[in-house]
């Protein structure tokens, strides 16, 4: 499956999985929970597939930022918890992406990257190389 429809929902935990469009919004599936939920066009709703990082030159698109923490622990999901201090957090996205902008990803932005990336990891959806070749067309 690809980050196309894997959603970060505002104001709710975790990611969702979209599954079906409705009259006033659509219908998501918890990627942690599998519970469904409805979801109204009025929800900030962002797909990962169109989230990226700001790095000094550029932005990078989330997918190969996962796929640059896949590589950096060998597939195996991360070495660091996302409730980590924020010194922790910043010297493990720094060994990531060493040239991210510090003033505009905030400790905040780390903790989401890499709580994603785990729960992604947990659900068996580590092919992002497919999602950042399809951004690059």
């Amino acid at each position: 499956m690809s980050l196309e429809k894997i959603l970060a929902i505002s104001g709710k935990p975790g990611l969702y999985e979209l599954k079906t469009q409705t009259r006033n919004g659509f219908v998501a599936e918890s990627l942690s929970d599998g519970k469904k939920i409805s979801v109204s066009l009025r929800h900030n709703v962002s797909l990962l597939s169109e989230i990226a990082i700001y790095t000094y030159t550029e932005e990078i698109p989330l997918a190969e930022v996962l796929e640059k923490v896949k590589t950096k622990e060998s597939g195996a999901a991360t070495s660091i918890n996302h409730k980590e201090s924020k010194a922790v957090l910043t010297d493990y996205f720094s060994e990531v992406l060493p040239d991210y902008d510090q003033d505009r990803v905030y400790p905040s932005d780390i903790k989401k990257v890499i709580q994603w990336y785990n729960l992604l990891h947990s659900k068996g959806m580590t092919d992002f190389t497919a999602a950042a070749s399809s951004e690059e067309e």
